[in-house]
């Protein structure tokens, strides 16, 4: 969809002209709940991991620090944003590279000790936790459990969309930004995973105790774990401080997706009419404002523990995240209907997935699914707790009310196939494409991130 037709917050604005209007709106507001919750959560992530170093500097004082730090960046020096982002990704790179490397080796025999431990966890205790129940169904249910959390990190590919109306020959560059993120992302996720499996078992006693007595920063990491428990003693630091680097950079580029994506709703009407203000520079300060209100719920760690905070937003994210992605490929859905009405063949299309439309209805029925199952587990006997309720299920009650509000008080009607428009902007970019000449950049570091991030 987005090769077709490249514009800007695209998954967005194609749920109201695919599908919509209030639907495109109700996605618009889970978008933007979505980045703006994930601010307090990566703040309250540094705090944790400062705390790793010292606890000298209370909560209070480093949520302070860190989202002032943030207004600094986000509406005085965001001319800088992108450079600074570019090589604080690199260093996240350069971190999971590195901690495959480090298992790689340290599990063949590599380190202070020269344990050659290879897949022993696997073995015993083995790979898969019982979860509340024994047996078979509990081993489902551990299974489960991961795979909920694993839901959390599903965001990633779809963020390259959101700069499609400022990409340079975006039906040539967009096709490989997605492919390239999404076989990277694959790679580091699935290699990961293995690398914890390899390094502690899942009843790591050290881990286990780290969790449940909020120990702070990176203490409850697998790597740090089996790093002090082979005596490395300097890595663990570099860890703490690369993973600082990652939860900062994140934060920050949650501020400006955040507040960018609630500028758009306000150009479109669809936001109060005063948060289209912005300063000399172009930024929009008053979304920058909100944006930065919603993070104040990081003080909820003051009184409650950091990691318990953290459960929280990870449960409001995931249901939000999961509810974009279903959103999308329900829009894909009509959209490919549209095409089909219309006498628009899908070979003329810049891009065509594999698979259509069984793998979009595939996605969409376990995305959809997984939004209900995120939060289970507080029903289960003696698991019942509030806020982990209200953290799980309040965007699934939130996307509805916004959308049935919007639908019954503007009227907008839910279009058939026939109806939806595909064609407007479409020539402007065919023109666009055919008369494009591509400039190769001298600039070796340009150079270096195209090959690493598209």
């Amino acid at each position: 969809m987005v090769t077709y037709l490249p514009i800007s917050s695209p998954f967005i604005r194609f749920a109201g002209r695919y599908v919509d209007e209030a639907f495109g709106v109700a996605a618009g507001y889970n978008f933007f709940i979505f980045e703006a919750a994930m601010v307090p959560f990566e703040v309250t992530a540094c705090n944790l991991i400062i705390n790793y170093w010292s606890d000298a500097v209370p909560v209070a004082g480093i949520i302070v620090i860190v989202l002032v730090l943030f207004s600094l960046l986000n509406i005085f020096a965001v001319k800088w944003y992108g450079e600074a982002e570019f090589w604080l990704s690199l260093s996240k790179v350069l971190l999971s590279v590195g901690l495959i490397f480090f298992t790689f080796i340290a599990m063949l025999g590599g380190n202070p000790l020269g344990d050659r431990f290879g897949f022993r966890y696997w073995r015993n205790p083995g790979s898969f936790a019982e979860y509340y129940k024994t047996g078979d169904l509990g081993r489902w249910m551990g299974f489960l459990a991961c795979l909920i959390q694993a839901s959390f990190t599903i965001a990633g590919p779809d963020y390259v969309s959101m700069a499609a109306g400022e990409a340079v020959n975006p039906r040539g560059v967009l096709p490989r930004a997605y492919n390239g993120i999404f076989y990277r992302l694959t790679a580091f996720f699935i290699l990961g995973v293995l690398c914890i499996g390899i390094l502690v078992p899942y009843n790591d006693p050290v881990m286990a105790a780290a969790f449940e007595k909020d120990l702070p920063g990176a203490a409850a990491s697998p790597y740090v774990i089996a790093m002090d428990r082979l005596h490395i003693s300097v890595l663990p630091h570099i860890v703490n401080a690369m993973i600082l680097l990652a939860a900062f950079s994140a934060g920050n580029s949650y501020v400006y997706c955040a507040s960018r994506s609630l500028y758009g709703l306000a150009l479109d009407g669809k936001a109060p009419r005063i948060l289209t203000k912005c300063t000399q520079t172009g930024v929009p300060v008053y979304c920058v404002t909100v944006v930065l209100l919603v993070a104040l719920l990081s003080f909820l760690q003051v009184s409650n523990g950091s990691a318990v905070v953290l459960e929280w937003f990870v449960n409001l994210v995931t249901a939000s995240q999961l509810i974009n992605f279903s959103v999308i490929t329900f829009t894909y859905t009509r959209f490919r209907k549209a095409l089909m009405s219309q006498g628009v063949s899908r070979d003329s299309l810049p891009y065509q997935s594999r698979g259509q439309p069984y793998v979009a209805y595939i996605a969409l029925v376990s995305t959809f699914i997984m939004t209900f199952v995120s939060g289970y587990t507080v029903f289960l006997p003696g698991s019942w707790d509030v806020p982990t309720f209200f953290f799980s299920y309040t965007m699934i009650g939130v996307f509805p009310i916004i959308f049935i509000g919007w639908k019954l008080w503007h009227r907008t009607k839910f279009l058939s196939p026939e109806q939806i428009d595909i064609l407007t902007g479409v020539d402007e970019v065919d023109q666009y494409t055919r008369n494009y000449i591509e400039i190769p950049s001298g600039n070796s570091l340009s150079r270096f991130n195209d090959w690493l991030f598209g």
